[in-house]
């Protein structure tokens, strides 16, 4: 009796990168809006690039997928977490080759003193519900996912999100300089 697998193609890119004990390595790819759309969503959006995961001793090797790589070059950024700390990189993917910056920068958190539950709301959304900003769990490295909800008053759909008491996240969000 045989087995059948049904094999799926997949038309991207993909490279390799290999985490120490203690640290979890996330990228996201940076998306520039469309002029065509610009006027109803952000100049940037990011999304998560998914990534198979293969231990080696006490090391993982994860390689990562860019589904949709463009023509010329893909800006990414590198999240790597450990201990109350990440390390945040940027790199570009230029046909075969990827670039890494020479100088990371590494950010301390702490947690936030909230003795309750608490929602960040208003997150804008794009037309294809993309967003600029990301708030990560640290621990476990996922997002945190929003509630969205339909806004009567701007007549966008718009996000929410809840956040713990007593426990860090990490967010970031994607601008140029001049916009900052």
């Amino acid at each position: 009796m045989g087995c059948r697998i049904k094999m799926e193609t997949w038309e991207g890119k993909s490279f390799s990168i290999t985490d120490p004990k203690g640290v979890n390595t996330v990228i996201y790819q940076i998306n520039k809006t469309r002029k065509e759309e610009l006027e109803d969503s952000p100049k940037y959006t990011i999304e998560r690039l998914d990534y198979m995961e293969e231990l080696r001793g006490d090391m993982k090797r994860k390689t990562f997928f860019v589904d949709n790589p463009s023509k010329y070059e893909d800006q990414l950024v590198i999240l790597s977490f450990g201990d109350n700390k990440v390390v945040v990189n940027m790199a570009l993917l230029h046909n075969d080759e990827i670039s890494i910056c020479k100088k990371p920068s590494s950010l301390k958190f702490e947690n936030l003193y909230q003795e309750k539950e608490y929602e960040i709301k208003d997150f804008k959304y794009t037309p294809n519900l993309k967003r600029p900003i990301c708030i990560i769990d640290p621990e476990t490295t996922e997002e945190i996912k929003p509630t969205l909800y339909f806004d009567e008053k701007t007549k966008e759909v718009r996000g929410k999100c809840k956040l713990k008491p007593y426990k860090s996240y990490f967010a970031f969000e994607i601008r140029d300089k001049k916009d900052s």
